[in-house]
């Protein structure tokens, strides 16, 4: 079953990266009547203020993955149109390449059949050209999905920082009109 960022079963989770979902604090007199919260605002805040921590620790690792997958797809893309050319190309061609930051070096490319591709980590594979081009045309497809997990998840994470925002001001306010109720007494 194909997966798209819109059409996807996360079965009871809302998110891709199992990040909780916040409880939204529909009547704060029972809330805050629970046992863990005991009536104590400042306790309940700091609750709050935690999680929402939390949830801005969670979205910046999101973005920076998000940054990361937007940066390396479209790598992966050149790569494997690089690949397509070697596969179509006969006869030696020419070329200029980037050797290291603004420095290219002109080189000769003799027909081949076999491509070194550079995975990260100190590590390069000889590949044949089809190889090279199933195992970059299914990278492009794994970093294309989890792009859009990713998206998802920031997504429910703004939903998630908007539900806490709102829960710490309906239990602040809730804790004013109580003190302006105990002083009108």
């Amino acid at each position: 079953m194909e997966e798209t960022k819109n059409s996807v079963d996360l079965g009871d989770k809302k998110s891709y990266a199992g990040i909780p979902e916040a409880e939204f604090v529909d009547d704060v007199d029972s809330y805050m009547a629970k046992l863990e919260n005991a009536g104590n605002v400042d306790k309940v805040l700091k609750k709050l203020d935690e999680q929402h921590s939390k949830y801005k620790f969670m979205e910046l690792n999101l973005l920076s993955k998000r940054k990361r997958l937007r940066a390396q797809i479209p790598d992966l893309k050149r790569s494997l149109s690089m690949i397509e050319k070697l596969q179509n190309q006969k006869e030696e061609f020419e070329t200029e390449y980037l050797l290291s930051e603004q420095v290219f070096v002109k080189a000769s490319v003799p027909p081949t059949d076999n491509v070194c591709l550079w995975l990260g980590a100190n590590v390069m594979l000889e590949y044949s050209l089809e190889d090279a081009k199933q195992l970059l045309t299914q990278n492009i497809s794994t970093a294309t999905k989890n792009l859009g997990y990713v998206e998802h998840d920031l997504d429910f994470l703004r939903d998630q920082f908007t539900t806490t925002e709102v829960n710490m001001a309906r239990v602040f306010n809730w804790d004013v009109k109580r003190r302006q109720a105990a002083k009108g007494k």
